[in-house]
């Protein structure tokens, strides 16, 4: 299970972390960590959490190796035990090869390996990352989500904290969008897409002549077409969202621009992103905050009680 808290700079996702661990006191409302309260026993959620900050600290005179037993010994790993530990958390995250290398000789995606390697070496069931592709280039990105996906085949849970929005695509099984602070929504991607875009949409393409009978722009004009909105920079264009009461009806959209002269080059059904959904959510709360009772899709931004 990997829980994403989004939201920009400020919005409150490091204090989010630091408040689970109990190295943050609340200002209102609770936190139960494995049915602990972690500002009463806070010692013992820690032992049972795994966290890696966005800049981990690490000491650049001791090697990998140096690191992860030094860990080990802090979490209370049986002595015995810890080489066992140590080889098995450097070998997940590719980095035993390094294990004798000072870590200031690391690159920066070899120390987040390692940082991430030193999460798991007490076996915790929970593990707290916070913006843990921060610094990365694309490729040493995708390999670190991918080693934090493969963690919850283990039965591990995880909480992570982002601003970049791609990186949680396809990531998250349950988002909690932040903002100064609060939680705008949270539930499942599916859920809250659905709640955002309850209505089935079309992305068409084509090339017509804007003297035809029928163009992008006259399709409200046929049964089962609710409206059209423009994509792609607005206007008249090429492309657009076709919005309809079901998808059944898209055949009749395209035999009707094709009737027309239009070439169709392109239809997709629209499945709305993690980052449309994420701006669709900061828009309605930034209506709402403003006395605007607009909503995407007329859609109210969901509350504590009807969140999905």
């Amino acid at each position: 299970m990997i829980t994403v808290l989004l939201g920009p700079n400020g919005a409150g996702k490091t204090t989010a972390i630091r408040c689970i661990t109990g190295a943050m006191s609340l200002d209102q409302g609770h936190i139960r960590i494995l049915g602990l309260d972690p500002e009463l026993d806070g010692e013992t959620v820690r032992s049972d959490c795994g966290v890696v900050s966005a800049k981990p600290a690490l000491f650049d005179r001791l090697t990998g190796w140096d690191h992860l037993t030094y860990a080990s010994q802090l979490h209370g790993v049986a002595k015995a035990a810890i080489r066992d530990r140590v080889m098995v958390a450097s070998t997940r995250f590719g980095i035993e090869h390094a294990l004798d290398d000072q870590v200031g000789g690391y690159s920066t995606g070899m120390k987040t390996r390692l940082a991430l390697a030193r999460s798991v070496l007490h076996e915790p069931q929970l593990l707290l990352f916070d913006e843990p592709t921060s610094g990365l280039d694309p490729e040493a990105a995708q390999a670190v989500l991918a080693l934090i996906r493969d963690m919850t085949a283990d039965g591990h849970t995880v909480v992570m904290c982002t601003h970049h929005l791609v990186e949680a695509e396809g990531l998250a099984d349950h988002v909690v969008v932040l903002d100064v602070g609060s939680d705008l929504v949270a539930g499942p991607p599916a859920d809250l897409t659905r709640h955002y875009w309850p209505e089935d949409s079309v992305l068409i393409a084509v090339d017509s002549d804007p003297a035809a009978p029928t163009t992008l722009a006259h399709l409200t004009e046929l049964p089962g077409v609710r409206r059209v909105e423009p994509a792609n920079g607005g206007g008249d264009g090429p492309e657009a969202l076709v919005v309809l009461d079901d998808p059944g009806v898209t055949p009749n959209v395209v035999a009707a621009l094709t009737a027309s002269g239009s070439r169709v080059r392109k239809v997709v059904p629209h499945e709305p992103t993690l980052e449309e959904l994420y701006f669709a959510v900061r828009r309605s709360a930034r209506n709402l905050r403003e006395g605007s009772v607009a909503a995407p899709n007329n859609a109210e931004l969901p509350g504590e009680e009807s969140t999905p």
